[in-house]
């Protein structure tokens, strides 16, 4: 019978038998993994696009300092995702990319960078706990997890958080592994540098999250010792003035911009409404993402759950105290906070990687373990479910079968069969190198054929297109009901917004060139109001289409009036 056991570890071993080859194969991966539906996928609404048109907007006036979504301040995060993403757009347009202020891969670039360093990172965090094979493997674990390759294709902060979360952490691991003597090496001089400048980082991408991270490992790590005195290698009074250098200045002139109203509305409203309530109908009970995590860990993360027994058993060892002290103060937080979604816990997946290999080098994951083998068959069963989801989706909203992308579920499905005959043979690192073929392959099934075939979600898209055609330079346009983020990216900053549909056809009204787009449910008072006007814009189609966030079928009429 022919096994894939072999030639898995003669790569493994070609890879890791040095560090620049392990990081080129985890680079290659990671693109591979990536970038399939990177450039195709349409603006995610609604973060997506809010992020990627406040950065337009910085284009658009040359103001870096404020943040603001047309008219309205943006006073959510800090300033540094704004920033890389305007510094890549910037560097499209420099390179000849057409209509490089609404290419949304282009606010992407960011994202992919991110998570392309998180995976690096985490091979080189893991270097502290495993052997070269092994960081190797977890880093392909991470390349290959669901949740990291949906956040390298959105345009938002996350993927560059997770890259300084592991970064700082990282660093941290080496400092107290060095101090317990369970490092076999002596951290770098410039260990505590890494560890400052991912904080500093961290703090301009998304505020406190990544010294909240370490923070809550420091406390823990520290009351085990009963001392902080393993933090000296650290340099805390240089690393916090490097910190204050690279921040002082945006958050000084933000506040001097804004009077202060930033910050009281960041961290007031934003930070302290999320922990008071569920915001933007993200509320989600204790435990959510427990329940999340055997989704968006695909397909690793059944066996990631063997391992907490092995985890509880050592959890006084110096490596496995650092890693829950990594996990499970921050997840705890994330779970108590009210508003929940799925990419808040993604700094700690790399912890979580670190803590699977160990229980599977140290004969931790136990296949006879009641319930073990049903537990593995979640790389099968995970899949198979998003298989029927696609599959009902298409035929529903778009009467259609994505036929291309049969064939590679079809190959996820018989890999994962794979993944649990080498688990019950006990070939545990063979079945996590498959699980990483598992989840690259899901990924060709998903972005470039299941999602890409979704053409009813396309809706602003589709709008913007209409518009373009009418035949204008430049039309001025309205929205009557559909108002998206991603309609306004696509469409252009001054996008109006009709309150009814008097409002509509007076803007259809006024000289140049005009295009309004109205909503069925809308339809029967812009109608009316059309009747008053002396004359008649021109009906150019009507395009349906189902909003993801609404829940709601809709049917957009789309008119125009061109000068004379």
């Amino acid at each position: 019978m022919f096994s894939l056991t072999p030639a898995i570890d003669r790569l493994s071993a070609f890879v890791s038998a040095s560090h620049a080859r392990a990081c080129a194969f985890l680079l290659l991966l990671s693109l591979a993994a990536f970038l399939p539906g990177f450039s195709t996928l349409q603006p995610i609404d609604r973060d997506e696009p809010r992020f990627a048109q406040a950065s337009k907007q910085m284009l658009e006036t040359g103001d870096f300092i404020d943040i603001r979504f047309q008219d309205e301040a943006r006073h959510k995060k800090p300033v540094g995702i704004y920033w890389l993403q305007a510094a890549a757009v910037k560097a499209g347009a420099a390179l000849g990319v057409p209509e490089a202020r609404t290419q949304i891969w282009l606010y992407r670039i960011p994202s992919l960078i991110g998570a392309t360093a998180t995976v690096l990172l985490t091979y080189w965090a893991l270097l502290a706990f495993l052997s070269p094979p092994l960081a190797l493997l977890g880093g392909a674990l991470m390349a290959t997890a669901v949740l990291l390759g949906v956040e390298a294709r959105i345009a938002k902060t996350d993927a560059v958080l997770a890259a300084c979360a592991v970064a700082s952490m990282g660093a941290l691991a080496r400092t107290w592994l060095d101090w317990t003597r369970s490092l076999a090496f002596v951290p770098s001089r410039r260990n505590w540098l890494v560890f400052w400048v991912a904080t500093a980082i961290g703090l301009l991408i998304k505020g406190p999250i990544v010294p909240m991270v370490w923070g809550l490992a420091i406390l823990v790590l520290s009351a085990s010792q009963r001392s902080f005195r393993w933090l000296r290698p650290l340099r805390f009074g240089p690393g916090l003035l490097l910190c204050l250098i690279v921040v002082l200045p945006w958050f000084v002139a933000i506040m001097i911009k804004t009077g202060g109203s930033f910050f009281a509305e960041s961290v007031g409203q934003d930070m302290l409404g999320k922990v008071a309530e569920g915001q933007e109908k993200h509320w989600g009970p204790p435990g959510l993402y427990l329940i999340f995590f055997f989704a968006t860990y695909w397909p690793a993360a059944a066996f990631a759950a063997m391992a907490v027994p092995f985890a509880w058993v050592r959890r006084k060892e110096p490596q496995i105290l650092f890693l829950i002290a990594w996990i499970l103060p921050s997840w705890i937080v994330f779970e108590a906070v009210p508003t929940k979604l799925p990419h808040y816990v993604l700094p700690l997946y790399p912890a979580i990687t670190a803590l699977l290999l160990l229980a599977v080098v140290n004969a931790g994951i136990d296949r006879h373990r009641r319930g073990a083998v049903a537990t593995a068959t979640l790389v099968v069963t995970v899949p198979l479910a998003l298989m029927v989801v696609v599959l009902f989706g298409n035929w529903t909203l778009d009467h259609a079968v994505p036929w291309l992308a049969l064939p590679f579920f079809a190959l996820v499905l018989a890999v994962g069969v794979g993944i649990v005959s080498a688990f019950r043979r006990q070939e545990f690192e063979g079945a996590l190198w498959r699980c990483a073929l598992a989840g690259l392959l899901l990924t060709l099934a998903m972005y470039p054929f299941a999602i890409e075939s979704l053409r009813s979600l396309k809706l602003s898209p589709r709008l913007a297109a209409a518009a373009k055609a009418v035949g204008c330079a430049d039309p001025a346009v309205i929205t009557l009901g559909y108002r998206e983020p991603s309609l306004v990216f696509l469409t252009g900053t001054d996008l109006a917004m009709a309150a009814d549909g008097a409002q509509a056809a007076n803007f259809l009204a006024q000289p140049g060139c005009r295009v309004a787009f109205v909503e069925s449910r809308f339809a029967g008072a812009f109608t009316t109001a059309l009747a008053t006007l002396p004359q008649k814009p021109r009906l150019l189609t009507t395009i349906d289409g189902f909003n993801l966030n609404g829940g709601h079928r809709l049917s957009i009429a789309v008119y125009a009036r061109t000068p004379d």
